[in-house]
């Protein structure tokens, strides 16, 4: 199904307004935008015009999306992370909107049984403009040895760091072939910021400092950075704070040592060091 400029940006707004109130943003995107940038093992089976949808978590998400979804749950144990089971369900709900399409939800956690993942998040965010995609091939002369592996990093213009790229709607049956691509804001532009950037990203990520490179509009709560500072395995205690509606900080906030566990781990993506510039 062709969809019109308007039907399109209707059909946007109404997915945008499906989660306006637990912390994410939309951003759209055509598949041959992102099959452009990708090796051939990672590009996705669909027509050019075929519609996909970006979703990003920004720092609202966890008290208006996540700690909602834990105090509703009766477990959230079993394989999946409890954010990721937490992205799932509102995935489903933009879904539930959505009954008459054929939509496919690819997740940033999402593997293929090789390791290989399923969407590389970061190269969408670049795609559709939500966010620049800052790699070892941005910087002029790289202070790094060639052979030495730079993982890039995607920087909002709004949050900086402070947000996650969380996964993809496909609207397989829908072509919108009218859609325009807005290009990410260039917000790290000086080659010294850029190294600055990859380097704390690549080499300091658990002290959270690559976040905060420029001045940013919101940052995650102390609770959630509390959450991130946990090692996954050991976070079964802040959730049953959780819902018992408890806060997660200790009587002195002071005392704690944030230390990103793994959150940044969600930015890093596998095999795609230079996939923009198609080698």
């Amino acid at each position: 199904m062709e969809l019109s400029k308007e039907q399109q940006e209707a059909l946007i707004n109404r997915a945008q307004e499906s989660l306006n109130l637990f912390g994410f943003e939309i951003h759209p995107f055509k598949i041959g935008w992102y099959n452009e940038h990708v090796k051939d093992v990672f590009r996705l089976p669909y027509p050019p015009d075929t519609l996909g949808l970006l979703v990003i978590s920004t720092p609202e998400m966890f008290e208006k999306a996540f700690i909602p979804f834990v105090r509703q749950q009766g477990e959230c144990g079993g394989i999946r992370d409890p954010i990721d089971q937490c992205v799932m369900h509102y995935f489903n709900k933009v879904k539930q909107v959505f009954t008459d399409y054929d939509i496919e939800s690819l997740y940033d956690f999402e593997m293929h049984h090789n390791r290989r993942p399923k969407i590389l998040v970061q190269t969408v965010g670049y795609v559709s403009g939500a966010a620049y995609y800052y790699q070892k091939s941005d910087v002029t002369n790289p202070p790094w040895p060639p052979e030495k592996k730079i993982c890039g990093v995607c920087y909002h213009p709004t949050y900086g760091g402070w947000f996650g790229l969380r996964g993809v709607l496909i609207f397989k049956d829908i072509q919108c072939p009218s859609l325009e691509q807005t290009l990410p804001q260039d917000v790290v532009p000086s080659q010294e910021m850029r190294v600055n950037l990859l380097n704390r990203f690549n080499f300091h990520w658990q002290d959270w400092t690559f976040r905060d490179l420029i001045p940013v509009k919101q940052r995650y709560s102390q609770e959630q950075i509390l959450y991130f500072s946990t090692k996954p395995k050991d976070r079964t205690k802040l959730i049953e704070k959780i819902k018992a509606s408890e806060t997660l900080l200790p009587d002195n906030p002071g005392d704690v040592q944030y230390q990103d566990k793994g959150h940044s781990e969600e930015t890093v993506e596998t095999d795609d060091t230079n996939l923009l510039n198609g080698s």
